[in-house]
């Protein structure tokens, strides 16, 4: 245990040193040169390869399964959240407030990212929601899981639209503006000395669209004398702040109460958190609104929608988000520290799809994933996998399959008995980590390289995720419930394996280690590894079938007990914690 828990560390240790970025390579074929190859593609746009989507890959090559996964239909987290709410309601008829609550949308989540057929938009949309940042930690947020789930279906739809539909919809969502605390935000009034709310103002710009910092289309830095030249002041905050006035709920009269709470005559809207928000003229601001080089006229008539459109219009033009946007989605995706080549590719892809068309998201994907960078394999090349992707890259390798259907996973909040992680659980707006992390006083603070991801590990991290492993390799993951299993009722785990083919390799410990590191490192597993794992799994002794029988649960214990080392040594070695 003691020695897992060094060897994660290490891990991470060595991910500092080895991110980094890379020169560009050849121009990729489209179709794989192995299956391996095509493994490591579907590393980067899904929530792990698997034999069935290893297939079509080869099948289909690398664009040819991007488009094919562009028109497959979206997936529902809010459907799949009601259903389960539902289920709730009707076992606890006499509780009027049952409700599966936020287990729903942690359970959702991952069961679209085990078992979803559109995988690349649902790590598109993961991705995205590290970005455009809403959290159930949040007290209010956290009071609306349903309309959670609809969030996160609006970020997987728009995700494959346009950057600018997408930045409107973020904007007008009221889980957004309760988040970031635009909705119900009002006018400034000179009697009581109030001014308009500034929090989204500013985190549109820092977080959803332009970033602090002025950049060139590769994502260097200008300056100016040497000093990096900023991207909005206060004015700026200020002018755009009143752009965000006299947003709320979505009601048929845009009456003062509706503003206030959604209720017109003593009746709301059930759907209200799942609508855009909309304008309400009374509450607009109409003094003139300057941001950014763009300046709206002062209004006689308050026109709130004409504002939005206007600022909306301004951000999508910023250049900056090209270059902003499209390497944190290579970051999120591929690599963490891409070559300046790299993040202009990128970027020329949103400023243009070839069609004269800007914010194309579905250019912008294309281009993350078939950039030569993306097939890079130096030691410089790839991302410290976040504890979210080690968890589903093994789920999804070894065909865990819920006994419930529901995936129950939970909260897995806890680092010293978990991940320290959860989907729509960051701990700020900022997420979970920052894209130019780097760990204090390390080698790659000293050497330019950033590593977000190591922004979540330390000590207890370290330990918490090789227990959790090796428990959820051993027992299962999820809730334990009762299940029948041929024909007897035992209580396990709700996610449970299947090894089967592992067990089939397990008196043969070189083979049996080759089959997990090819299912959980596509990029190779070095030689030393690999040897040190098979003396480990080779040291646990599989006892000869005695002359009656008698033995064969221990025979088959152990053979277990050999699969689920090869496998956890490998979710613990350092060179799984770096996706290649």
């Amino acid at each position: 245990m003691r020695r897992a828990a060094h060897g994660l560390i290490a891990a991470l240790a060595l991910a500092l040193a080895a991110c980094g970025g890379s020169k560009d390579e050849e121009p990729v074929t489209d179709v794989p040169p192995s299956r391996a190859e095509a493994a490591r593609f579907l590393t980067q746009a899904t929530f792990g390869p698997t034999p069935t989507e290893i297939d079509r890959v080869m099948a289909l090559g690398y664009r040819g399964w991007i488009e094919d996964q562009f028109a497959r239909p979206a997936g529902s987290h809010r459907a799949f959240w009601e259903v389960q709410d539902a289920a709730v309601k009707a076992a606890n008829p006499t509780n009027t407030s049952a409700t599966v609550g936020a287990d729903g949308i942690y359970n959702s989540f991952w069961r679209h990212a085990l078992t979803a057929d559109d995988q690349l938009r649902q790590r598109t949309a993961f991705a995205l929601s590290q970005i455009f940042v809403i959290s159930l930690q949040d007290g209010g947020v956290g009071d609306q899981p349903r309309a959670v789930a609809h969030y996160m279906d609006m970020l997987g739809e728009q995700g494959f639209g346009n950057y600018r539909s997408l930045l409107e919809s973020v904007s007008l969502h009221p889980m957004m503006g309760t988040y970031l605390t635009s909705i119900r935000n009002r006018k400034a009034d000179p009697r009581t000395g109030r001014v308009p709310d500034e929090n989204y103002a500013r985190e549109v710009m820092q977080l959803f669209s332009i970033g602090l910092q002025q950049l060139n289309a590769d994502g260097s830095v200008k300056q100016s004398g040497g000093v990096p030249l900023e991207t909005y002041g206060p004015n700026d905050i200020a002018g755009l702040a009143r752009v965000f006035t006299g947003w709320s709920w979505a009601c048929a009269d845009l009456s003062n109460t509706c503003f206030g709470n959604g209720s017109l005559n003593g009746v709301t809207d059930p759907e209200r958190w799942t609508k855009p928000m909309v304008g309400y003229p009374q509450f607009h601001a109409t003094e003139e609104k300057s941001f950014l080089g763009t300046t709206i006229a002062a209004q006689g008539t308050a026109d709130p929608n004409a504002s939005l459109k206007a600022a909306l219009d301004a951000l999508h033009a910023h250049p900056n988000v090209g270059p902003f946007i499209g390497k944190q989605l290579i970051q999120r995706t591929v690599t963490s520290n891409p070559s300046p080549a790299y993040v202009q590719a990128v970027a020329a892809a949103f400023d243009n799809n070839g069609a004269g068309v800007r914010g194309d998201m579905k250019a912008v994907i294309r281009a993350v994933l078939l950039h030569p960078e993306a097939r890079a394999t130096s030691d410089r090349a790839g991302k410290v996998r976040e504890p979210i992707l080690r968890l589903s890259a093994l789920l999804r390798a070894f065909g865990y399959a819920s006994d419930s259907g529901n995936f129950r996973i939970g909260n897995t909040d806890n680092a010293g008995g978990s991940l320290g992680q959860t989907a729509m659980r960051s701990p700020t707006v900022f997420n979970f980590y920052r894209p130019g992390y780097v760990a204090p006083g390390s080698r790659a603070a000293a050497a330019g390289p950033v590593a977000p991801e190591m922004a979540l590990a330390h000590e207890t991290s370290a330990a918490g995720y090789v227990n959790y492993i090796r428990d959820g390799i051993n027992s299962g993951f999820g809730a334990s419930a009762t299940v029948t299993v041929n024909g007897a009722q035992v209580s396990r785990r709700d996610l449970q394996p299947a090894f089967t083919a592992e067990i089939a390799l397990a008196d043969k410990p070189a083979d049996l280690v080759q089959q997990v590191a090819d299912k959980l490192m596509p990029g190779g597993m070095p030689d030393l590894l690999k040897t040190e794992i098979v003396n480990a799994v080779g040291a646990i002794a599989i006892p000869a079938l005695n002359s009656t029988g008698s033995n064969q649960n221990q025979i088959d214990t152990a053979k277990r007990t050999r699969v689920n080392a090869a496998v956890f040594l490998t979710m613990v070695s350092p060179e799984f914690q770096v996706q290649k």
